[in-house]
């Protein structure tokens, strides 16, 4: 049977579950790229994450007999990406999370106000340690919605399904996520003098 990437995820999520492994590299091919963008945030590595995606394509393939047809393909593979995260989270030691849209939409534009182009070179560098370490230190608790949210562009309400929880304690997360960032980012004498700044105290 030959197989086009104008098949619905629908068909090609059928044959595959029939033992059809080229409907399902299709599914692959479609998918790989939005779930390595997740995979790569979550992890941080380039090589860990190339690792990490194998795992979950292998995992989604050994479990394609599980997968319920009639329900969005991308969903699923989204809750083997995740659980492949954490798996890898359980495995190693605090990793470094690089995240610069987040650095760049959430905290630099939106919480703190101030336009950073205007900073030097190794100033952005170490505000982007500095941030990188602060998102490290997050719990997966928080780490999970925030990802989900910033990087996957996921609805509180799709995330609550993900995770087994509320909207409302979705954003409640994201929310507690957000603040101990700004809380960490704030107290860092790398980022003081930007926080003085935008709320109108006078840098030391």
């Amino acid at each position: 049977m030959k197989f086009s990437r104008d098949d619905s995820d629908a068909h090609l999520a059928a044959c595959a579950k029939a033992g059809e492994r080229e409907a399902f590299d299709l599914l692959v091919q479609k998918y790989k790229h939005v779930i390595h963008q997740f995979v790569r945030r979550y992890v941080g590595q380039a090589d860990d994450a190339y690792d990490v995606l194998q795992e979950c394509f292998i995992a989604a393939w050994r479990g394609i007999s599980r997968y319920d047809p009639e329900r969005p393909f991308l969903p699923w593979l989204r809750v083997i990406a995740l659980n492949k995260c954490r798996d890898f989270g359980r495995r190693q030691s605090v990793r470094r999370i690089v995240l610069e849209t987040f650095f760049r939409q959430s905290v630099r534009r939106d919480q703190v106000g101030i336009d950073l182009e205007t900073e030097t070179e190794d100033a952005q560098t170490a505000q982007m340690l500095s941030l990188d370490k602060a998102i490290a230190t997050l719990p997966a608790f928080y780490k999970e919605p925030l990802l989900l949210s910033v990087v996957s562009g996921l609805s509180h309400q799709d995330i609550a399904e993900m995770l087994k929880t509320t909207s409302k304690a979705v954003e409640m997360r994201l929310y507690r996520a957000r603040k101990k960032l700004l809380d960490t980012v704030e107290n860092d004498k790398t980022y003081s003098p930007l926080f003085q700044r935008a709320h109108g105290k006078n840098a030391e």
